[in-house]
């Protein structure tokens, strides 16, 4: 991550979040910015896991024929999947096509719907009490922390596939359990529900 940028607009961005429009709109409208619910926090986890080995931003230019993919990232409807909707998605050039990450959707709807509360309230059991003052630069923003090491760990142990600390962590940032807009961003902070 590079230090603030000026966008064409006249606004001061993170440096990631100024280099393409599909990268503004998402850094403006999405990123870091509190998101509840079972489904929606799906779509994430599945998403980061996807992004595994890739650029993110082919991953968001690929998230409409994803959620198309995937019926909306149900929980309940992709924990149904079998083999032939496994084929299916092999199938669709619309999303990354890699097998074991497929598998692992399908495997972590599953382990999704057999959590007593649900997936909101043990992801943001993880989420860290926010920071004092927002990161001044892209070196002070941490690829990993203990909580997301924790995150990690718990979802393993809960039989979450594609979930490292460092996929933890970009969940984090990217769904607003931490704050990683840097000092100056024009996004303002948006406490946590």
């Amino acid at each position: 991550m590079t230090d603030l940028v000026i966008g064409a607009d006249g606004l001061p961005r993170c440096g990631w979040g100024a280099g393409t429009p599909d990268y503004v709109t998402y850094h403006d409208e999405e990123w870091g910015r509190p998101l509840r619910g079972d489904d929606a926090l799906f779509e994430r986890i599945t998403l980061e896991a996807f992004q595994s080995g890739l650029s993110w931003l082919t991953i968001l230019r690929k998230r409409p024929a994803f959620r198309l993919a995937f019926d909306g990232f149900r929980i309940e409807t992709v924990a149904g999947y079998g083999e032939p909707d496994v084929e299916r998605l092999l199938a669709d050039a619309g999303i990354v096509r890699n097998r074991a990450k497929i598998e692992a959707a399908v495997h972590n709807a599953r382990a999704a719907l057999a959590l007593p509360d649900g997936l909101d309230a043990l992801l943001w059991s993880f989420a860290p009490p926010p920071r004092a003052a927002r990161p001044r630069s892209g070196a002070e923003v941490p690829a990993l922390t203990g909580e997301s090491t924790a995150l990690a760990k718990d979802l393993k142990r809960r039989g979450f596939r594609f979930v490292g600390p460092t996929t933890a962590y970009a969940l984090m940032q990217a769904t607003g359990m931490v704050d990683d807009h840097l000092a100056g961003c024009h996004v303002t902070a948006v406490p946590a529900a």
